[in-house]
């Protein structure tokens, strides 16, 4: 009888070890939109990804309601040219930050589904590499000088 109650609290204080590691989300903050020109069919969304989980995490896709498709981009220049290229996997490390800001990473969002205007806020949701996904607040703004 013994047995059996000690196998289950081992069973049981195991379980709740995954459900502590499964807590750990990275976190989306200071998310701001800019905002768009009349009519523009595409606009770019900027944050910090913080990570203060003990392991790394992997951002595989992003969307949001408020647009028809949302993807990772990043700018780079190359031969005195900037180009954009999609990014098919952003890493954030353990403990660590990635910022996307204007001339960087950034998400590129295309098609409102509304007429957006400054002062909105919308979500945008981020999916991990392990199939759980985290959104964060987004505020459509100009840019900060």
């Amino acid at each position: 009888m013994n047995a059996c109650r000690l196998a289950l609290a081992l069973g049981l204080a195991g379980t709740a070890l995954v459900a502590a590691a499964d807590e750990c989300l990275p976190k989306v903050e200071q998310g701001w939109v800019r905002s768009p020109p009349v009519a523009m069919p595409m606009m770019a969304g900027f944050a910090r990804i913080e990570n203060p989980c003990a392991a790394p995490v992997a951002v595989v896709s992003a969307s949001s309601l408020s647009f028809a498709e949302v993807s990772i981009h990043e700018t780079r220049e190359i031969d005195g040219v900037n180009r954009m290229r999609e990014v098919e996997r952003l890493e954030v490390a353990a403990g660590g930050l990635v910022e996307l800001k204007p001339g960087g990473l950034h998400l590129m969002l295309y098609r409102p589904q509304t007429a957006l205007k400054e002062g909105d806020k919308l979500s945008i949701a981020l999916k991990l590499a392990d199939g759980r996904e985290i959104a964060g607040e987004f505020e459509v703004r100009k840019p900060k000088p």
